[in-house]
């Protein structure tokens, strides 16, 4: 695979990594209303939310966020805004438990979670004979992961995928999470999951429980104590 380097020069004042994962976040407004909302159900009882951009094109693609994210965040909205206006019809899918739904059953989503994604594209490969993938962060290595753990059943309509800042190798970027400089990422992300994890208690008091919650950490210690035991994994 050829690698290909970044002739990419960001102006002076946005050079710190910080402040270009920051500023967008904070001052990037864009309108969710670009959307046509469509939910379909899964064999599990549970269900996935498809925010649509539609102009009649005979390609599509599939926009995947990442962790804690949803369709309406700015960078899923940008893309999806910038894909239609060049000819592609776009599905900007949330992960189970993300967006403003939460799901129906016990386990929402991981970083290695693909079943959903197959979910999607099947659905979408009714409508559409050519395909691509674009994902960031979690939903980048959710993407990859779909296309590499099992070929043969790669949709045939799939063309090409494309992953943006994708943890690849999940145990260094939870210990690179750890580290002092990037702790308002990783207080953030606990924060949005806590909330959830309230909502699960309130759906499952025999399987979930908040108590002591705010005890946690990391994310490394979130994932033992809930993603976990929510997957069948051990730890």
């Amino acid at each position: 695979m050829a690698v290909i380097r970044s002739n990419y020069k960001p102006p002076f004042w946005y050079r710190n990594a910080h402040w270009q994962t920051i500023f967008p976040a904070v001052f990037r407004r864009l309108d969710p209303g670009i959307y046509t909302r469509e939910k379909i159900f899964t064999a599990d009882g549970d269900f996935l939310n498809l925010d649509w951009v539609r102009s009649g094109a005979q390609s599509c693609v599939i926009l995947s966020h990442g962790l804690e994210g949803a369709s309406n965040r700015g960078y899923m909205l940008g893309m999806a805004n910038y894909l239609s206006n060049n000819g592609y019809d776009v599905c900007a899918w949330n992960f189970r438990g993300c967006g403003d739904e939460m799901n129906e059953n016990l386990r929402m989503y991981h970083s290695g979670f693909t079943s959903d994604l197959q979910i999607v594209i099947d659905h979408i490969a009714k409508s559409y004979d050519q395909i691509y993938l674009i994902g960031f962060s979690a939903g980048g290595n959710i993407s990859l992961k779909y296309l590499g753990e099992n070929p043969a059943v790669v949709n045939s309509a799939i063309k090409a995928c494309i992953a943006f800042s994708a943890p690849t190798d999940l145990g260094a970027c939870s210990k690179e999470l750890e580290k002092p400089s990037n702790f308002i990422y990783q207080k953030r992300f606990l924060k949005l999951l806590g909330e959830k994890i309230v909502i699960k208690e309130q759906q499952f008091p025999e399987h979930v429980s908040s108590h002591k919650y705010n005890q946690l950490k990391t994310l490394r210690e979130f994932d033992d104590r809930y993603t976990a035991p929510f997957f069948g994994f051990k730890d």
